[in-house]
């Protein structure tokens, strides 16, 4: 009960950053935004259908629009280097988004596969 109440007591002081934040995002996303001001960056393309419409992102002090795909490859971690110097050598971006995350979980038979399949 005091770990709800202390969540809550928070999520109530996080209102007025939380306003601060949401007027600033969208003001950025219509169009808006005014340079100079703070804004903050949730996200970069969230999906290839809004990626391809319009990216907005701030580069060297401003606010930059371009088209984004997003790309998933699976490979295993041993293979990350070499992907991301792959990635980085035709990448058009001076800076290329390259991220990876650990496989926790997954359908046994598609991971013994991947296992097989892609090379150590």
């Amino acid at each position: 009960m005091k770990a709800a109440c202390c969540v809550l007591l928070l999520s109530l002081l996080m209102v007025p950053l939380l306003r601060t934040v949401y007027q600033r995002f969208f003001s950025m996303a219509a169009e808006a935004y005014t340079p100079g001001s703070l804004s903050a960056a949730f996200v970069t393309c969230p999906n290839e259908k809004v990626g391809k419409e319009i990216a907005r992102y701030e580069w060297k002090g401003k606010i930059e629009e371009d088209r984004e795909v997003l790309l998933m490859i699976k490979t295993r971690s041993s293979r990350i280097p070499v992907l991301t110097d792959f990635v980085r050598s035709v990448h058009p971006y001076e800076v290329a988004e390259v991220i990876a995350l650990p496989i926790q979980q997954g359908n046994p038979p598609y991971l013994q596969w991947v296992g097989e399949t892609v090379p150590e």
